[in-house]
């Protein structure tokens, strides 16, 4: 699959349930704005079968290749990035996983759990990154659990495999000429920020800024009743030159550290 097919089908989804993204669009487009996406983000276990390599090889496939790695100290969380070989435009692509061996038994046997369901669910090559949720059932206490423990455990045993976010490139914005100004701009027309860490978290200095709105909610049917719980945010960059000509392409870990608690129950 091209890697534009690859993000529009991921898009189709990630907007369906993140209705925020459709009005913050409709206002950028009334600017005249045409929107370019710096990169999305996905969460997984590190269990064989569904782990990062398992996401990412739908990428490898369309031309993604690795460019860095992070460790998450606080979250327990791997991560990697991955960047086209050629399309410096294509959006880039966030695969972080769970170290779930650092986590109580419950948390384990959730992530195993879900590897053994993706594996009966028989998903063909390259299905698992848009397969969303194949298991059930699935409940609300559990959720809370593992919520205690781990707010990404948790949100990815209810949402699955799909983006958790995409992101506005603020560069290519021509209305707009900062991250400062968009923040302004957002809170103006009622969206509410992820203010951990701060509203913008990195620095020019750092070579990126990065800010999100709060995750939309969205109901959930569990076993044990309908439930109102965060899903999908949306983020934006600003980047800046680490030589003339050249935007820094990476990510700072204590920045995305902020940003994931973006999908924070609130």
């Amino acid at each position: 699959m091209e890697h534009t097919a690859i993000f529009q089908k991921l898009w189709d989804d990630y907007r369906l349930i993140n209705p925020s993204v459709d009005k913050i669009h409709h206002l950028l487009n009334e600017r005249g704005e045409h929107i370019i996406n710096d990169h999305i983000a996905l969460r997984t276990y590190d269990v064989a079968g569904i782990n990062f390599e398992a996401l990412a090889e739908t990428f490898l496939t369309a031309g993604y290749v690795e460019k860095g790695s992070y460790n998450f100290e606080e979250k327990k969380l791997n991560a990697t990035h991955y960047e086209h070989s050629s399309d410096n435009l294509a959006p880039k692509v966030f695969i972080s996983e769970l170290k779930t061996k650092e986590f109580s038994p419950l948390v384990q046997e959730t992530a195993h759990w879900v590897a053994t369901q993706v594996k009966k669910a028989d998903l063909k090559k390259g299905e698992l990154l848009f397969s969303k949720r194949v298991w059930d059932p699935i409940n609300f206490t559990s959720y809370e659990a593992l919520r205690q423990e781990s707010e990404y455990a948790a949100w990815l045993y209810v949402f699955g495999f799909r983006a958790n976010h995409f992101t506005v490139f603020v560069n290519h914005l021509k209305s707009i000429a900062s991250l400062e100004e968009m923040n302004a701009f957002l809170k103006e027309k009622g969206f509410p920020l992820n203010v951990s860490g701060g509203e913008i978290k990195g620095t020019k200095e750092q070579l990126l800024k990065q800010s999100s709105t709060l995750a939309d909610k969205t109901v959930i049917e569990f076993q044990d009743g309908a439930k109102e719980i965060p899903c999908c945010y949306y983020e934006f960059a600003e980047r800046f030159e680490e030589r003339p000509g050249q935007l820094f392409t990476g990510f700072i870990a204590k920045s995305a550290d902020k940003i994931f608690e973006s999908t924070d129950k609130n």
